[in-house]
């Protein structure tokens, strides 16, 4: 990102509301690539290397949720935001569990758009300046790299999303510490604003189906009643 303008794929059907979303963020020194339905959008991401894909959920040919899934079902780490014009909480949860780092319910302010545009490059970019500083964990066959931004358990791979990734690695680096999810929202977004902290929950669900061998008994991750979460601490 130091050495060209970060790119941003917006994938939506309708033209008004590309022109409206591309002002502020081409405004704001970004490129933006277009993309007006799920499959020109996988074409698009073939052929240039991007740094955040904008996302509408109501896409023709194929919708968002479908290329969300094929993103990270090869494996890519690029930071997605959904938008989403449904309000049902259905929706959003969908969203996350396929990959999505974080989702926007349409109508929304500008303001908003670019405060979380901004947060996720910014989130994309810290991770990448910090990571050769941080050492490896290793907790009961667990492995969190931070350098590599890998995850594996008893040597085999685990496929984690920019965003569970964050969360796992803020828990890991303070075992025993409970954190709400206030904290967690702030850790990983900066702030906790525009944010339901429902989203929280619905990541470490996803997390504990990758890395526990029994989600429902965890040896990682524990839920601390009315406060939030915490990460095993081998002293206690």
């Amino acid at each position: 990102m130091a050495d060209r303008a970060p790119r941003i794929l917006l994938v939506d059907d309708e033209q008004p509301i590309q022109t409206l979303l591309s002002f502020p963020l081409q405004r704001d020194g970004y490129e933006v690539v277009h993309a007006a339905d799920g499959r020109e959008a996988l074409a698009r991401f073939s052929e240039q290397v991007f740094d955040l894909v904008v996302l509408d959920v109501m896409l023709p040919r194929m919708d968002g949720l479908e290329v969300c899934r094929r993103l990270r079902a090869k494996g890519e780490t690029v930071p997605i935001i959904m938008l989403t014009a449904k309000s049902e909480e259905i929706d959003k949860v969908l969203g996350l569990e396929l990959g999505a780092d974080d989702y926007i319910t349409k109508p929304f302010s500008m303001r908003e758009f670019r405060s979380r545009v901004k947060a996720a490059l910014r989130r994309s970019g810290m991770a990448r300046a910090d990571a050769d500083d941080e050492r490896a964990i290793d907790v009961r066959g667990l492995r969190i790299d931070p350098g590599k931004r890998t995850v594996s358990r008893n040597g085999d791979v685990i496929a984690t999303t920019y965003v569970e990734f964050e969360i796992l690695a803020a828990l890991a680096r303070s075992p025993g510490r409970v954190f709400t999810r206030d904290m967690l929202l702030a850790r990983v977004w900066g702030d906790s604003a525009y944010r339901d902290p429902r989203t929280i929950d619905v990541h470490i669900r996803h997390l504990r189906e990758k890395i526990e061998a029994d989600p429902k008994e965890p040896e990682y991750l524990f839920t601390v009643r009315g406060v939030g979460y915490r990460f095993r601490d081998e002293e206690t």
